[in-house]
């Protein structure tokens, strides 16, 4: 089923962007009198038909609404490290958004060799991948923030940070948390977080855990912690 998206809903019609509204009309070659299914990103899925074929702004007239069909009973907040490759830091946002992900922070850390990220670009990915999967919730990319910074974030649920570092007491993510329990979890750059991080973390209320006895890269742990979340929780 091909999923478009709208934020601007208003009166029982919606407008859709040029992008979706070239994607549609012009690369799908639809036209006045569809019908098309959509989202808003907010956990709504409508159903409606194409009353202006403009490709610089279509609008559907709405005929009915519904609830995610595919709701998740828990939140899930990865901080992960910007990676020095950005092709690897795309590959796993899209992943996380297909497995189902709520909040996406590039956590800067001692060991962070890039801090910037591109920011256009990534929320594109994360659009893309939420239609693709059929999803109704739009994850949030927040901006780029010190370690340090986010370790004083009040945050519900479990905390967990991914270490590859023997000297501190590990378990296994998946003993960490509960199905249905809000989840964040930190995951560090290449070189890990320093012992000092971890530390610190520890202080803040965040449990060490590792994911098997192999070394992952970053994104491959970020999208490892994000699919042993999902499947808990199936």
């Amino acid at each position: 089923m091909q999923i478009f998206y709208s934020s601007e809903i208003k009166d029982g019609n919606a407008l859709f962007s040029r992008e979706e509204s070239g994607h549609c009309l012009r690369v799908l070659r639809m036209r006045r009198g569809d019908s098309l299914t959509f989202t808003d990103g907010m956990g709504n899925l409508y159903d409606g038909v194409i009353t202006t074929d403009d490709p610089k702004g279509m609008t559907v007239t709405i005929t009915s609404v519904k609830s995610d069909p595919a709701p998740r009973s828990y939140r899930l907040h990865v901080a992960i490290s910007p990676l020095k490759n950005d092709d690897r830091l795309e590959w796993f946002i899209e992943k996380a958004v297909e497995t189902g992900i709520d909040v996406i922070t590039p956590v800067v850390c001692n060991r962070s060799e890039k801090k910037k990220i591109r920011r256009e670009r990534l929320e594109g990915i994360i659009l893309s991948a939420m239609k693709q999967s059929a999803r109704c919730l739009l994850p949030l990319l927040e901006e780029p923030e010190e370690l340090d910074g986010f370790l004083q974030r009040h945050v519900q649920g479990k905390r967990m940070i991914a270490t590859c570092d023997p000297s501190f007491e590990r378990i296994a993510i998946t003993e960490a948390f509960a199905c249905g329990e809000d989840v964040t979890i930190l995951i560090g750059p290449e070189g890990d977080f320093t012992p000092e991080e971890v530390r610190a973390a520890i202080t803040a209320g965040y449990v060490p855990v590792h994911m098997g006895t192999g070394r992952l890269r970053t994104e491959t742990a970020g999208i490892a912690a994000c699919c042993s979340v999902y499947l808990a929780n199936i």
